[in-house]
């Protein structure tokens, strides 16, 4: 595990990536290419897929609501409705549905939002490919995936 992230639960899951079931992951950013980016990497792994894709907060809400994913991947900043009022949102109707919130900057201030409901992970863009799938896997098991804030880090 890296050390500069608190994964709780099972992040380890080779079950998940190898049972028969498909994983459907909603894909929330107001970036094309953003999107065509985390559609290839969560693609990369068996039996996951991009099941949706929205460019607006509200967009995000109507695809979970109508037919909600295993996983929510969703950016902070987008038109319409932001990732924080989204995920709110679904949690109303869909409290089960875990939400990874994804973002250019993880400031302090910004984290200290995170870890309410349905936001499960956070992931930084410029970490994704090296993040990301973990998130996924860690908050299928159960657990969670935050970056440590600076306070919370043991002293070397």
């Amino acid at each position: 595990m890296n050390s500069n992230f608190f994964m709780m639960g099972a992040p380890d899951a080779p079950a998940l990536t190898t049972s028969a079931r498909e994983i459907r992951i909603l894909v929330a950013d107001d970036h094309e290419v953003m999107r065509m980016g985390i559609r290839n990497l969560i693609e990369s792994v068996p039996n996951w897929s991009v099941s949706a894709e929205a460019s607006t907060g509200r967009e995000a809400v109507e695809l979970a609501l109508h037919s909600p994913p295993d996983v929510i991947i969703m950016d902070i900043t987008m038109p319409e409705m932001n990732g924080f009022e989204a995920a709110a949102k679904i949690a109303e109707n869909c409290p089960d549905v875990p939400v990874i919130m994804f973002s250019l900057h993880l400031s302090e201030d910004v984290m200290g939002r995170f870890k309410t409901g349905a936001i499960r992970g956070a992931v930084a863009k410029s970490e994704a490919a090296r993040d990301l799938l973990d998130a996924v896997r860690s908050v299928l098991a159960g657990g969670t995936f935050f970056p440590a804030r600076s306070s919370e880090r043991v002293p070397s």
